[in-house]
Formats: structure tokens, sequence, C-alpha cells
């Protein structure tokens, strides 16, 4: 590290930091590293491939920050968020096509004061802004909330196993236990972003307790909407199994082709006429329940001239008014 000169400061992860010192910047696109994380990444743009290089040669402390828009391929520095992740590096991998594949590690939230380089890659002066603070009654009661809401989204998510569930209620510092849930969680972009950007521990807590609470509701949501369409898809196999067997019915009593003829010239009747969309959808419902009927019962009879009425009347035909007195008289 180049500069050294401010006070030291230690990150959450036991590491010793030097509060303005100068970092290689690793701008993510996509994704967001939290403190305590451990991640893999993959890297293939040229300038973070030489931060990579440039960490690994001194003390493997890198700083990751995200993009404000993925699909850039060059950031500026307007292009990058202010609030990133000390991380150290913990593997690195060159492979054969240049990428480089590497394991990193989050320590602790990091603000950019200034980009001190730009090319060949950049580099950025840097200061801590964890406040971490004691927890009170009712910060302990909102970490064993936060834990139970995380639960319940869980049997409806299946995201998390259960060791990790054991291992957050072992935890009982509230900006870590955020983290740690935020970071489990398939949050959007904009929302990582913002609990990584609030600094104060409980009031992140309360953030992720907040979108916690959210995320339950959709994902219940998405379970009723998933319920209802495989009830209708189920429905529909039920109605076209019940048809095959009747088909298969009519077929052994030889009257197949005779029914089948008589419901789809009523469906052909039906579609060439101008009918009101409302008269169409009754008249189809009625000839759908024809078609299941066998021909003989007297039920049959009554729907088949009861279609017949329908589509006789002259729906949608108009004829001009006779006005004419003396005409109406002669009539």
């Amino acid at each position: 590290m180049e500069l050294r000169e401010h006070a030291e400061k230690q990150t959450d992860n036991g590491h010793e930091f030097f509060g303005g010192e100068v970092l290689p910047l690793l701008p993510l696109r996509g994704m967001i590293v939290f403190p305590y994380m451990v991640v893999p990444l993959e890297v293939g743009r040229e300038k973070s491939v030489g931060a990579l290089e440039d960490a690994m040669v001194h003390d493997r402390l890198i700083l990751l920050s995200a993009q404000r828009e993925a699909k850039i391929d060059e950031p500026q520095p307007e292009d990058i968020h202010k609030i990133g992740t000390l991380a150290e590096i913990k593997q690195l991998m060159k492979l054969p096509d240049g990428t480089i594949r590497v394991l990193v590690e989050g320590l602790s939230r990091m603000e950019i004061d200034a980009f001190v380089q730009e090319d060949p890659f950049y580099r950025v002066r840097v200061n801590t802004v964890e406040q971490e603070q004691a927890g009170n009654l009712e910060t302990e009661a909102l970490m064993r909330s936060i834990v139970e809401q995380f639960e319940q989204f869980n049997k409806i998510s299946k995201k998390v196993s259960a060791e990790v569930l054991v291992a957050l209620n072992a935890i009982d510092e509230p900006g870590r236990l955020a983290d740690e849930i935020a970071a489990h969680m398939g949050l959007r972009m904009e929302d990582k972003q913002s609990i990584l950007e609030t600094i104060n521990a409980e009031d992140r807590l309360s953030k992720v307790f907040e979108i916690l609470t959210r995320e339950i509701e959709i994902s219940e949501l998405e379970k009723k909407i998933h319920l209802r369409v495989r009830k209708q898809m189920e429905k529909a196999q039920k109605e076209y199994y019940l048809r095959e067997q009747i088909k298969a019915i009519q077929k052994e009593l030889g009257d197949k082709d005779d029914r089948a003829a008589e419901v789809e010239e009523l469906r052909t009747r039906i579609a060439e006429l101008d009918l009101p969309d409302y008269v169409s959808e009754k008249a189809l419902k009625e000839v759908d329940r024809l078609e299941k009927m066998p021909p003989m019962v007297a039920e049959a009879v009554v729907v088949r001239n009861y279609l017949d009425w329908l589509l006789a009347l002259p729906w949608n035909v108009t004829t001009e008014d006779q006005l004419d007195v003396n005409e109406a008289e002669r009539i």
C-alpha cells in the first residue's frame, strides 16, 4: 500500500486497516459482495485483471464496488457506487483464455474518497465507514424477529440449508446479522446496494426486516398463483381425459361419427354467425355439454333444441322501421 498516514483501524473480521489508504478497485457487474461473504468471481476485463494482479503483489486487499449499470463495459468513476466492500483475495487462478477466477472474502464497508489513478486500472483512496453499535433490548427483539421472518421466508423459497439457519441464530451483532441475511436472499441490485449503504447497524437491520417482509408477501403470492395455475391445468387435463373417455364410449356404441358431425356443425354455425361475445360463449359452453352426453338421453335433446332456437334468432340483424300510418292500416 502506498499511503499509511492515517490512524490504524481494525475491520469487522479482525483485519488491520489504515483509513485513507489507496486500494486497487474492482468494479462489479450485477452483484454485490457484503462483509463476511466468501464469493467466487470470474474476471476478464483488462482493468479488473490489472487490479487483481496489483492486489496480489501487495497485501491481497482490494475494493469491490458495484457499477450503477451492469451493461457498461468500461465504467467511468461516476458509473461506480461510492460505497463498496473491502475484500481479501483468498485464492486466484489464471485461466488459459486470459480470465481470472478468484475467491474473495468481504471484510468491511468502505467509502471511495477519491479516484487517484484511472489507468491501467483504477486505484482509489478509501475511508472506513462501519459504525457497529451495541444492541439494546429493542435491537435484540428485532434480531429475533428477523431470524424468525427469514426462517418463514426459507420455508417458502428453500434458499438456504438448516446449517445456515443455525449459524444465523448464533450471530449477536445486528449489523452482521443484517448483512448475512441480505447475502442469502435473492434481492434486486438496488435493494442490496441500499443495504450496503446503510451504515448504522440498527437502521440496516430494520431495512432488511422491511425488505424481508415484502419478499415473504411476494413469495406467498407466487405460491398462490402457482397453485391456481396447477389446479387449472389439472382441471383441463381431467376434462380432456373425460372427453376422450366419452369418445371411446361413443365409438363402442357406434354413434361417434354422428355426434362428432353434429357438434362440428354447431361450432361452425356459431363461428359463422355474428353473435355477441356473451351469446357465443354461452352457445359454445352448451355445445361442450352436448358433446359429453350420450345421444339418447333426454337432456341431450333439450340442449340441442335450445341451441337450435338460440342460433335461429336474428342476432345483429336489423330491419328498417315502417312508420307510414296509412300503410299500417292497409296491412
